[in-house]
């Protein structure tokens, strides 16, 4: 029989709330989450028996929201959720990147975590909530973890750090960073700044490592309660294979990591893998005594010892570089002249091909979110093809990876765009990574920067970013500015921080070891900062601030505000009048609900007549100006003329000309093109128009006509 069991606590001025044994209760650990009234429940699946041919961990994170959890209904045909959107994408990265490490060395069973917002109050953003769940489950489940972790958000409001601050207050916030690790040591962490100081970005990672060590304490209250019994997981014994691997090629496998070209050292490294290989498979009719699957694990430790030992030994790197040198650094603007904005961003081995289009409100992208829909003016979208890395491969939609990659440069730049009001664009930016040895989501940031202001963005500053590595042995360590590919692979930590010259933009953390110290984190801060502005220079050689006018083949946005009360006007019914000046003029029209109207074209033609047709459907005419009217019908007593947008009046027969007039057909028909001064209104409101006043020729008032009327005044 199933027992409920729940654990409450009070948390940032919130209650939270885990419990077990309601709901899902087939699932090897299940968690009903609650925090304020968001709720999420968290299920963990781990398959009993390893997946065989798996040199890896085959663990799968799932966080999907219900539209139901804020009481809507999707769009679309179907009327159902489809394709997770980019906010469950980046949240299922989130949760993954800080239990993967937690589980023991050696576990290869297929394990899911599955997360499903099942309510969310509009306040409490459910996915900090989510990252507490899957580790309470996790810990729950009887799997071999060595959690559990906590999360938290922290905001930076007013000079003062916020626990999981509200998701109205985030707007007052100049910091959105999410923390997530053990009780002894951080483990992951995600964030966008506004150019905060390196001692406040390690302030807010303590602060929200020390709030969430009650949530921790909950878990394993809530775990001592109802915690399923631990499976038996042993991992094996490969201390001898590594001996006898050791012996056989450790001389070679240095050497070949000595080799600088990553393609060389790639080719070197695969010779020396296919001696351990061959050295390894039993002859025909003999018992293995390791499988392949052990040998190839064993290699890949051994590979990692190597570049590890070199580096701690030595404090020289693969390619020859001591621990705080950056790579040789090219950057290039205005590579694709027809484009708005381009940028080739070279470091190293490392390349990204990064190109702006600036757009119009039509380009905006409409994001339809729990919190409701929004509109995105900053897109940013990252790919990463095969031929980087000089590999063939499957090419289709964007992975998690190219999600996740994309939105962290986004995330560096987005504090640095100027405001709609300064600069009323669209903004989207592609990044093509070419190459690939090394961070090249730091390239993209790179990159977008050079490529905005080569599209004439008048960014706040230029933005870099680099990428941190570490190589930790008991209490030795070493952390590595502008880290290689294998670097990353074999070393402890991913660190990457993109930020200006005065401050950090973004940051984000992973570790593969149990955790790292403050201690750690401060020397690793204070390496980048030397690095991003040793980048920050060489980028500035390019080009260091938004070009001045736009592109030869980028749109012009000039911005005009009309009354309110006028929107109609210019609108008109079901958009006809609208319609006519998009069609007769040529440009692109926007207007907002607050009078806010946006004329686009590539064309200054165009923008100055649609800004005049506009002008005419919402100003008032002014007594005593001269107008370019038509004659729209004619009377015996005068002339009716349209000359003010939708506006006519009257041109009395007395007004027509110098002479008198007998016909108004004798000076003028319909559809004639005149000049009219607006002489004022009647007593009953009506407009009074002059033609005699006026040269019809050049559309000047005649000289004596002025005179007199001075005189008479």
């Amino acid at each position: 029989m199933f027992k409920h069991h729940k654990v409450e606590m009070e948390w940032g001025g919130r209650p939270l709330t885990l419990e077990t044994g309601k709901i899902a209760r087939q699932a090897d650990g299940a968690v009903l989450a609650t925090y304020g009234e968001t709720v999420v429940l968290a299920t963990v699946v781990s398959e009993k028996q390893p997946k065989p041919g798996f040199d890896f961990f085959p663990l799968t994170v799932n966080y999907q929201e219900k539209t139901f959890a804020a009481g809507k209904i999707p769009g679309g045909f179907f009327k159902r959720e489809g394709r997770p959107s980019e906010k469950e994408t980046l949240t299922s990265r989130l949760i993954d990147r800080p239990i993967r490490p937690l589980f023991a060395d050696g576990y290869k069973n297929d394990t899911q975590v599955v997360l499903t917002v099942l309510q969310h109050d509009l306040e409490n953003d459910p996915d900090v909530l989510a990252m507490v769940a899957a580790s309470a489950a996790l810990t729950l489940s009887g799997v071999p973890f060595m959690g559990p972790i906590g999360a938290a958000r922290v905001g930076y409001i007013a000079g003062e750090y916020v626990l999981n601050p509200h998701i109205d207050e985030m707007p007052e916030s100049k910091l959105d960073l999410v923390v997530a690790g053990t009780g002894d040591a951080v483990m992951m962490v995600e964030s966008e700044a506004h150019e905060l100081s390196e001692e406040v970005m390690l302030g807010a990672v303590t602060f929200g490592h020390k709030a969430f060590q009650p949530v921790i304490d909950a878990i394993i209250k809530l775990a001592e309660a109802a915690a399923k019994e631990p499976r038996e997981h042993e991992p094996a014994d490969l201390s001898e294979l590594e001996g006898e691997m050791l012996k056989l090629v450790e001389g070679e496998l240095r050497e070949a990591y000595k080799i600088t070209d990553k393609q060389q050292r790639y080719a070197a490294v695969d010779a020396v893998k296919a001696k351990v290989k061959e050295a390894f498979t039993p002859a025909e009719g003999e018992e293995a005594k390791w499988t392949g699957e052990q040998v190839g694990s064993v290699f890949k430790e051994l590979q990692a010892k190597i570049v590890r030992w070199n580096i701690l030994d030595t404090g020289s790197r693969i390619d020859g570089r001591d621990l705080k040198t950056v790579r040789p650094i090219v950057s290039e603007v205005g590579v694709l002249p027809r484009t708005h904005g381009s940028a080739v961003f070279t470091r190293g081995e490392t390349q990204a091909v990064v190109v702006a289009t600036l757009g119009t409100g039509e380009d905006e992208q409409f994001v339809d979110a729990l919190t409701g829909t929004y509109k995105e003016t900053f897109m940013l979208h990252y790919n990463f093809p095969p031929y980087s890395v000089g590999e063939t491969g499957r090419m289709g939609s964007p992975g998690r990876r190219e999600i996740g990659h994309g939105k962290l440069a986004w995330r560096a730049i987005h504090p640095m765009l100027p405001a709609a009001e300064q600069f009323p664009y669209t903004l989207r930016v592609v990044s093509e990574i070419t190459e690939s040895n090394g961070s090249s989501s730091m390239a993209t940031v790179c990159g977008t920067s050079l490529a905005l202001m080569d599209a004439g963005v008048p960014l706040a500053k230029p933005v870099a970013g680099i990428a941190m590595g570490l190589i930790k042995e008991g209490e030795r360590f070493a952390v590595l500015s502008d880290i290689l590919g294998d670097e990353d692979h074999l070393g402890d930590m991913d660190f990457k921080v993109a930020g200006t010259v005065d401050g950090i933009t973004s940051l984000q953390m992973d570790i593969k070891i149990s955790g790292i110290t403050e201690e750690i984190m401060k020397v690793a801060l204070d390496q980048a900062k030397g690095g991003r502005a040793h980048i920050l220079s060489e980028m500035a050689k390019a080009i260091s601030e938004g070009r001045s006018e736009l592109g030869e083949f980028a749109p012009r946005i000039e911005v005009m505000t009309i009354p309110t009360d006028k929107i109609r006007d210019v609108i008109g019914t079901g958009g006809k009048v609208i319609r006519e000046i998009v069609e007769k003029t040529g440009a692109k029209i926007n207007i907002e609900d607050d009078g806010t109207v946006k004329i686009a074209s590539s064309n200054a033609k165009e923008i100055e007549a649609a800004k005049k047709w506009i002008h005419s459907l919402t100003a008032e005419p002014e007594v005593g100006e001269i107008y370019e009217g038509t004659v729209v019908k004619t009377a015996d007593f005068g002339a009716f003329v349209n000359f003010f947008g939708p506006k006519d009046g009257l041109v009395h027969i007395s007004q027509l000309a110098q002479e008198r007039v007998g016909k108004t057909t004798d000076v003028v028909k319909e559809g004639d093109k005149v000049f009219v001064k607006l002489m004022g209104f009647d007593e009953r409101g009506k407009v009074r128009l002059s033609m005699k006043v006026v040269d019809q020729e050049t559309g000047k008032e005649l000289a004596r006509e002025k005179k007199a009327e001075e005189t008479d005044a």
